[in-house]
């Protein structure tokens, strides 16, 4: 490849969001914080959980005053790393909220990054061994000569044989702590790859059902015709690189046997001494490895079956027909545009006057402030004498309300045995006025009907009410007397 062309392939790589991330300002700060929030523990995280956790690492963050700052909210944080093809954001089926995760580019940056720090030891004896074992397997499966294969195999016997004499005399030769140490992390960290290359598979499928649709929408055909194209495209899913790639790994995890030798050798492996040496992290890892590859190959699967579905949908509803549609539509607007090029110039007038939105600006200046004084309402309280009440009315409020008229009359019995007359206020002077206004109106009804009324006569009577305040009201005069005593009975 020459210079320049390997310069420009660069320049393009350069654009990506895994360069971007590595090349940003404050890429410590970002690698770190998108590391810790869906890296370590959680892979995918709600909107309202991850702008939560974000925002307590942030102000954590602040208020350590560290030369670094970060003065944005949580929420502007997520939405610019969205941008940035940093986080990808999906909306599952039956979720109630978006679910966030780290982009593929920004998965590669981010083992790149930690992978410097790490000692490059485990790169010696660990891999050299893997790749000469690969080797040795990728050559006899190869071979074609059954002379050359047999010899190969009986060399295995040989050494199998030989391995079993010295085990059965007692002699057994197993890897020291630090070169199993240093082996197992190497395991954990080609094993994390191999779960993350689902995220790979997963990508791809995306992909190809966006290239399918621009294919079923740019095609000129029946609907037949699509459908015929939509069946064979599905088919053609197992035959690609991805399809095939999962297809693999989904074989091997479901296969009840080499699974099953999987799970026991995890086991094996996690009782011997030297894993107390891991990280808590890392034994979790090996602990879970088959879950998580069964949880990442599912979500292969949602993809694949929504792939299928939406696409027989986006067919069998004709919506196809309508981007079609559109698509035609801004064909011909761009092929338009395009003969008009040589013989309009951009800045010629069209004749066209479009009214562009816009807001009415003032100065605060101009803005009159609120006084408070000029509102004021006159709270000063005046004495009253009492409101004045007509025995007109008197009749109506008894019928309308639930007056104890019997305990009235009780009162004004005993009162009676007691004083040949008594007014209203002489009356409420000794007995309370138990309903209150109530009771004032249960008097002076009793009055027009068991008493005398002194129309031209008005009398101010006072009582206390039920929440203790004390009240006045003017009324008629009037006088219950020893005469009609018995009436009240």
């Amino acid at each position: 490849m020459k210079y320049r062309d390997r310069i420009a392939a660069y320049q393009r790589l350069r654009e990506q969001p895994l360069w971007k991330l590595l090349a940003a300002d404050r890429a410590p700060v970002l690698v770190g914080l998108l590391q810790g929030l869906l890296m370590e523990n959680d892979r995918r995280l709600g909107a309202a959980v991850l702008h939560e956790r974000l925002q307590n690492q942030l102000d954590a963050l602040n208020a350590e005053q560290l030369e670094m700052e970060l003065p944005r909210t949580a929420q502007a944080y997520v939405a610019y790393w969205l941008a940035q093809g940093w986080l990808e954001r999906r909306l599952p089926e039956g979720a109630s909220e978006e679910e966030y995760e780290l982009s593929r580019q920004a998965l590669q940056a981010i083992r790149f990054i930690a992978g410097i720090g790490q000692s490059a030891a485990v790169a010696t004896e660990s891999r050299l061994s893997l790749v000469m074992q690969q080797v040795a397997q990728l050559a006899q499966q190869t071979e074609v000569n059954p002379e050359a294969r047999l010899a190969v195999l009986q060399a295995e016997r040989a050494r199998i044989d030989a391995e079993i004499a010295e085990v059965s005399s007692g002699k057994v030769a197993a890897l020291d702590g630090k070169r199993a140490l240093e082996r197992t992390r190497d395991l954990i960290r080609l094993a994390d790859e191999l779960a993350e290359d689902f995220r790979r598979v997963r990508d791809d499928f995306e992909q190809l059902n966006r290239r399918f649709r621009e294919s079923i929408i740019d095609a000129e055909g029946a609907r037949g015709d699509v459908l015929d194209k939509l069946f064979n495209g599905i088919d053609l899913i197992g035959e690609s690189e991805a399809g095939r790639t999962f297809q693999a790994f989904w074989d091997l995890l479901n296969d009840p046997l080499r699974s099953g030798q999987l799970d026991e050798a995890l086991e094996q492996v996690l009782s011997r001494n030297y894993t107390r040496k891991l990280g808590r992290g890392e034994r979790n890892f090996l602990r879970n490895f088959t879950a998580t590859l069964l949880d990442r190959g599912g979500q292969v699967h949602d993809v694949m079956q929504n792939f299928a579905r939406s696409l027989r949908g986006f067919v069998q509803s004709r919506g196809f027909l309508e981007q079609r549609r559109l698509n035609q539509l801004l064909k011909q607007a761009q092929s338009q545009a395009l003969g008009l090029r040589d013989g309009l110039r951009p800045t010629a007038a069209t004749g066209y006057v479009l009214p562009l939105s816009a807001s009415r600006l003032r100065s605060i200046g101009q803005w009159k402030l609120h006084d408070p004084s000029t509102h004021q309402v006159d709270s000063t309280i005046w004495w009253s004498d009492g409101a004045e009440i007509s025995l007109d009315s008197v009749g109506d409020l008894v019928a309308q309300s639930e007056i104890d008229i019997r305990s009235l009359k009780d009162d004004l019995y005993f009162l009676l045995g007691q004083s040949p007359r008594l007014s209203l206020g002489q009356v409420l002077e000794q007995r309370p006025a138990r309903q209150g206004l109530g009771s004032v109106i249960g008097y002076l009804s009793i009055a027009t009907r068991y008493g005398v009324v002194a129309a031209e006569q008005h009398e101010t009577v006072q009582w206390t009410g039920g929440d203790g305040q004390v009240r006045r009201a003017r009324v008629p005069q009037v006088w219950f007397v020893k005469e009609k005593r018995d009436e009240l009975v």
